[in-house]
């Protein structure tokens, strides 16, 4: 890709969302034996498309290099396998899936999802590119076609299992540096009667709530509903409805169809969230432009808090090893002179350092020995199920900290 290009229409980048300086893949987990070796650093540089408003990063590392060995396993979060339940068991009946329908799951990770398909003996097919995760999808007992998709290799999958009545899509298309081909490739293996569903980070949340820490090298894109909806016609295909979700700091799921399937009309929803986004200001570069300075803000009031309560001899600590935290970490020059360690209930994860900062994962259980004054939460978005997990730490006094969208101490 020409990284002065729109990845969706081709047109010339001049304006920028943020710009975080180098930072490591935020997946790239240090082991034990590398922990003296270097790590590469990338610009983490977020444009937009003053043409589709299409914002993106710069390219700067080829997608097989992060997702073959991955690091994200989606079954560690009950809340979002509770919300991964709750969606199967709505679409099923929505479209009235049966025995003799074919779904897929593009990016299905470990099976969290396509998991609650079996009780109802629906055929599933996952296509995951990573082949540690893929494992443990196929342990599960579903068929994975361990692949990147994109327009050839949706025709080779559809050829080989049948069209799908539902193509789902949580969470990848941010992941997707041809967005073209990957949209091309969901209208080839999509019956003409299907439905895709997405579920992405809502851009008009981004930048509302200050969620710069959602921008990662694994990101390539971020989404308004004007944009995906340009997107989706360019490909022979309609946004016919769209929810507002509250995963990852407030998502959409978009429902999507062929143009001619007329069985779909175009809900109020759709225009709702459009209009917001236009009031907003989204189709005026200046309202992406100052997103800048509000990190920045953020940046000094984290630093500052932090640096204060060292001075006072506090212990801090932080909880969930997430990509988002990462981010946030080195982009505020926050290391291990602040936090002793991380911990996190993934044991892929334990033993392992956070890339840049070389922070030490540790199991949770740590915590309990460690009894820490403040444990900041790196995945903010799980705010209410962390603190759950952690109030056995209210005992001793400890204290919980999230700075996005805005410092909070509870």
């Amino acid at each position: 890709m020409d990284n002065k290009r729109c990845r969706f229409c081709g047109n010339e980048l001049n304006h920028t969302l943020v710009d975080l300086g180098l930072s490591p893949i935020s997946n790239e987990y240090v082991t034990q034996e590398n922990l003296d070796l270097g790590q590469y650093y990338y610009p983490l540089h977020v444009m937009v498309c003053e043409d589709c408003y299409l914002a993106q990063a710069m390219e700067y590392k080829d997608p097989e290099q992060i997702f073959t060995d991955y690091k994200y396993f989606s079954s560690f979060s009950k809340s979002w396998l509770e919300h991964c339940k709750d969606y199967v068991n709505m679409i099923v009946q929505r479209l009235d899936l049966n025995e003799n329908s074919m779904v897929y799951e593009i990016a299905c990770n470990d099976g969290y999802l396509l998991q609650y398909f079996s009780p109802y003996n629906i055929p599933i097919c996952g296509i995951e590119p990573a082949e540690n995760v893929a494992q443990e999808a196929k342990k599960k007992g579903i068929d994975v076609e361990v692949e990147f998709w994109g327009n050839s290799t949706s025709k080779k999958i559809s050829d080989k299992h049948g069209k799908a009545d539902l193509i789902i899509g949580n969470n990848v298309l941010a992941h997707v540096p041809d967005i073209n081909s990957f949209v091309e490739g969901i209208h080839i293996a999509l019956k003409p009667t299907g439905t895709v569903t997405m579920e992405f980070p809502h851009l008009l949340r981004l930048v509302q709530l200050n969620q710069f820490d959602t921008i990662y090298q694994e990101h390539f894109s971020y989404f308004s509903l004007l944009t995906v909806r340009k997107i989706f016609e360019k490909h022979g295909m309609k946004i016919y409805d769209v929810e507002e979700l509250p995963t990852h700091g407030g998502s959409l799921r978009i429902y999507a169809a062929y143009m001619e399937n007329s069985k779909y009309d175009i809900a109020p929803n759709v225009m709702k969230v459009i209009e917001e986004e236009s009031a907003y200001g989204f189709e005026d570069m200046k309202t992406y432009e100052i997103f800048s300075e509000k990190v920045k803000n953020i940046k000094y009031e984290s630093c500052k808090l932090l640096i204060d309560l060292k001075r006072q001899g506090k212990k801090i600590v932080a909880f969930g090893a997430a990509a988002k935290g990462n981010t946030f970490l080195n982009y505020c020059g926050i290391g291990k002179e602040y936090i002793d360690f991380v911990a996190d209930s993934s044991v892929v994860k334990q033993g392992l350092y956070l890339p840049g900062t070389r922070i030490p994962i540790v199991s949770p259980d740590r915590i309990k020995e460690e009894k820490p004054d403040y444990i900041v939460l790196l995945a903010w978005n799980l705010k209410d199920e962390f603190s759950e997990i952690l109030s056995y730490t209210r005992e001793w006094g400890c204290k919980m900290i999230i700075f996005i969208p805005e410092t909070e101490v509870f």
